[in-house]
C-alpha cells in the first residue's frame, strides 16, 4: 500500500511540475490535457485518473499551495504567540518568496483568475477574525474596513510578486504592517502595540 501511496504521489507531482513549466511557456487557456501528459512523460489517461480537467488540476495546485503557506505560517509563530494575521505577515512573504516561481505564473499567466479568487477568501477570513480579536468589528461597519485591509494585503502581495519581489519579506511585511497597524489595535489599548514581524 505504501508503494502505490508514493506512485500516486511521484504522478500528481509529475503532473503538477508539467502544468507549472507549460503555463511558464504560454497560457493557461491554450494548455491541453495532451501537453501535460506528454510534458510529464505519462498518459492522458491517468491526468484523469487524478485530475476531472486541466481547471481541476490548477484549482487543486493553487489550493494545496495556499494551505501550505498557511500551514506554513502557523509552524513558523512563536509557541507562546497566537495565530494572529499580523505575526505571520513576514511568514507569509517568506513562504512567497520560496516559492516564487508558481506564484509569479499564476499571477502572471492569462486565464488564472481562480488563484486572486482563492487567496482573497484565504486573506479576508484571516482580517474578520483579527479584527473579532481587536474589537474594532462592528457589523455594522465591517465590510468597508474589510474591503479596505483585503485590496491593501492582495494589492501588495500581486505588485510585489509581478514586479520580481523589488523589496526583501521583512521589508514588505514590515511596510504593509506599518500602514495596516491601527486596525488591529484594540479600541481600548492605550498602546500601539508590540511590532509583530
Amino acid at each position: 500500500m505504501t508503494k502505490v501511496d508514493r506512485r500516486t504521489v511521484k504522478t500528481r507531482d509529475a503532473i503538477y511540475q508539467a502544468l507549472i513549466e507549460l503555463m511558464s511557456e504560454k497560457d493557461f487557456d491554450t494548455i491541453t490535457i495532451n501537453d501535460i501528459s506528454n510534458r510529464a512523460n505519462i498518459h492522458r489517461g491517468t491526468v484523469y485518473l487524478h485530475y476531472a480537467d486541466k481547471f481541476d488540476l490548477l484549482d487543486k495546485a493553487i489550493r494545496d499551495h495556499l494551505e501550505n503557506m498557511l500551514n506554513f505560517c502557523i509552524l513558523s509563530k512563536l509557541p507562546e504567540e497566537k495565530l494572529d494575521f499580523d505575526h505571520s505577515l513576514l511568514s507569509m512573504f517568506l513562504y512567497f518568496e520560496a516559492h516564487f516561481s508558481f506564484y509569479f505564473t499564476v499571477l502572471t499567466n492569462k486565464g488564472v483568475p481562480c488563484f486572486q479568487k482563492q487567496l482573497i477568501e484565504l486573506v479576508k477570513n484571516g482580517i474578520m477574525e483579527r479584527l473579532k480579536v481587536s474589537g474594532n468589528y462592528e457589523e455594522r461597519n465591517n465590510e468597508v474596513a474589510i474591503q479596505f485591509i483585503l485590496s491593501a494585503y492582495v494589492g501588495v502581495v500581486e505588485w510585489w510578486i509581478k514586479n520580481n519581489m523589488p523589496l526583501s519579506p521583512q521589508d514588505v511585511a514590515e511596510q504593509l504592517w506599518d500602514m495596516l497597524e491601527g486596525y488591529y489595535v484594540p479600541k481600548n489599548s492605550n498602546i500601539n502595540g508590540p511590532r509583530s514581524i
